[in-house]
């Protein structure tokens, strides 16, 4: 009796022991590298809102579209974009074949290393000097040229890959998101093209969740192989009031939730907080010099100014990243 008894007890013991593991589980902190703030506190509050069937803020699945901005929100976007650094790289190793870059911009700033007035240049010169460089190629091709860049390039300042320089809250976010049926998407003005070769591997956002600028291409055949060849033709804009249209045009429902960093987000969070129902809108401020960079009002590059101005006066949640988080990239 006394061994049974025992037995029964050590059984009892065992499945209190898991329950507890199990409830352990269930509150761990969705968002391990967020310090304990608004910030935090507002994006999990959005969540059990819209995500808890028996909430009146409750969204179907279907619905719960997340938009990303990614320079500046995703990675980083200094000293100049990324996409930037890759089109200097691909320009000064094609420039004997083209003399008359030396005197035209935007390539003659790339050559004399003025990214003053690169960053200036905004979209439209990042796209000249994709379209100068890469067009002609086929889609598969500018792909892996992509990729062949990405694997050996690495930042000025940190000297880490730039697939690296990624920021490890937003990764979390990303991951907490998807955990709750949301479906996250890229909507950039960098260069779709340039984005959709590793945002999977690196976000775990496939390409067809990609929504970014973008050049013309043509169905054609080489070699007796059906192929899209890039042409040196701007086909979208991606960016400022653009990135609701390509939304609207790629994704078809509105946003429930928008992530951006700079003025140029600005009427991608405007035009997703003008939905019924509960809507989220989190711009990321640039204030950490000591891990990253700090930036905003004044800054060519990820300006943060009327944006910012209008997230306070209508309540959006702002990210400081100095204190709202604790470390900035992954681990290497």
């Amino acid at each position: 009796m006394m061994k049974k008894t025992r037995v029964i007890f050590f059984i009892l013991l065992y499945v209190f022991v898991l329950s507890g593991c199990a409830t352990l589980s269930s509150k761990q902190d969705p968002l391990p590298s967020w310090n304990e703030g608004a910030a935090k506190n507002n994006i999990i509050e959005f969540v059990n809102a819209v995500t808890d069937k028996s909430s009146p803020d409750y969204v179907p699945p279907a619905e719960r579209i997340a938009t990303f901005d990614n320079d500046g929100t995703l990675w980083s976007e200094r000293p100049v974009y990324f996409q930037l650094l890759f089109a200097i790289d691909q320009v000064k190793e094609l420039a004997p074949q083209h003399p008359e870059w030396q005197t035209t911009q935007p390539f003659q700033a790339v050559l004399e290393n003025d990214m003053q007035a690169l960053a200036a240049s905004g979209e439209h010169g990042l796209l000249e000097l994709v379209m100068a460089t890469h067009a002609g190629n086929t889609t598969e091709k500018f792909a892996q040229i992509v990729k062949d860049w990405l694997a050996t390039a690495k930042h000025p300042k940190f000297k880490r890959p730039y697939t690296e320089l990624v920021y490890q809250p937003m990764l979390e976010l990303l991951v907490y998101l998807r955990a709750h049926d949301f479906k996250t998407y890229i909507v950039s003005g960098g260069g779709i093209e340039f984005m959709r070769p590793w945002t999977e591997q690196v976000y775990g956002i496939p390409p067809e969740q990609v929504i970014g600028s973008s050049i013309k291409t043509k169905f054609s055949m080489r070699d007796g192989k059906p192929v899209l060849v890039r042409l040196p033709e701007i086909n979208f804009i991606d960016d400022k009031a653009g990135k609701p249209v390509g939304i609207n045009q790629h994704i078809g429902r509105r946003p429930i939730a928008a992530f951006g960093n700079s003025d140029g987000d600005l009427q991608m969070l405007q035009w997703t907080v003008a939905g019924a129902g509960k809507r989220f809108a989190l711009l990321v401020q640039h204030t950490d010099e000591a891990r990253e960079y700090a930036y905003d009002r004044d800054s060519h590059i990820g300006k943060l100014d009327k944006a910012l101005d209008i997230a306070q006066q209508k309540g959006w949640t702002v990210v400081d990243m100095k204190n709202d988080w604790k470390v900035i990239y992954p681990a290497k």
